[in-house]
């Protein structure tokens, strides 16, 4: 039988526990839109996602997600940005950007602009291989971080248990999500918040996290979960394979390089390469 772990709130969450029948329900990143994914989110119990696809730009994601949203759920555009180069990427999650922020730029520069834009910054899968923010960057950027993502269901138990260790180390609020790669993957983990906030929109859900406020971390660690991890794993793998042959070498610049055109050049003395 699978199981549901809660965590209630964070060493520096404010206010009493949520309980389950008074809670805000949002996985807080998800990779894909279609209406697949909305009918999953919806049978979940999912009152909102986070859609921050890979290498999209902002007005592109700001528009999908507006396509998405309905009554029955809100759909929060974000940035995944990828900061440093190639060999050393550090994945940093930011929601409620006014402007563009473009990858491969230094990890220095993405949190200046981040703090200059007031955007929630969440830490996802922490010192996950060599994509990830590390003990030292969360360390470092205690004052920028608004939460670190405690489960992943990508990640091995191993992983999470770190993850949870570095969290409690700072005192971050926690956060899960699907990282749905795939549209089954979407609510499998989500973070739940008192209904009491009135959260209602993405600026609402960026005050939320920006204050800490109190929340429960549901994941399942059952058998759901270990098919869950194979498949995401599996779409990794072809992630970093074929597609991204595909896109650096056969579609030309990335859509998100910091000298593509749409930036005009603002990043070009930040950009890594």
């Amino acid at each position: 039988m699978d199981h549901q772990i809660r965590i209630h709130n964070s060493p520096v969450s404010k206010g009493t526990a949520v309980t389950a029948s008074e809670e805000f329900r949002v996985d807080l990143h998800v990779k894909v839109l279609t209406d697949r994914v909305v009918e999953r989110a919806i049978a979940a119990g999912l009152d909102a996602i986070v859609y921050a696809p890979h290498f999209t730009r902002l007005p592109e994601i700001r528009a999908r997600a507006e396509r998405y949203s309905s009554d029955e759920l809100l759909v929060i555009p974000a940035r995944e940005v990828f900061t440093g180069s190639w060999r050393e990427r550090k994945h940093v999650l930011a929601i409620g950007l006014a402007d563009r922020v473009p990858d491969f730029i230094s990890l220095e520069a993405a949190m200046a602009e981040f703090e200059r834009q007031d955007a929630a910054v969440l830490a996802p899968h922490p010192e996950f291989l060599n994509v990830s923010l590390t003990e030292s960057d969360l360390r470092h950027y205690r004052d920028t971080v608004d939460a670190v993502e405690i489960y992943n269901p990508k990640h091995l138990p191993s992983h999470n248990r770190r993850a949870r260790e570095i969290a409690k180390l700072f005192e971050y609020p926690p956060f899960t999500s699907s990282y749905a790669h795939l549209p089954g993957t979407v609510g499998v983990s989500y973070t739940a918040f008192d209904a009491d906030l009135g959260i209602d929109s993405a600026d609402d859900l960026v005050t939320a996290l920006r204050e800490g406020a109190a929340r429960r971390v549901i994941y399942d660690t059952g058998f759901t979960r270990w098919k869950t991890t194979a498949r995401e794993l599996g779409h990794l793998c072809w992630e970093n394979s074929w597609e991204k042959v595909d896109r650096l070498f056969l579609q030309g610049i990335e859509a998100t390089h910091p000298h593509h055109i749409a930036y005009d050049g603002k990043f070009d003395d930040v950009s890594v390469y």
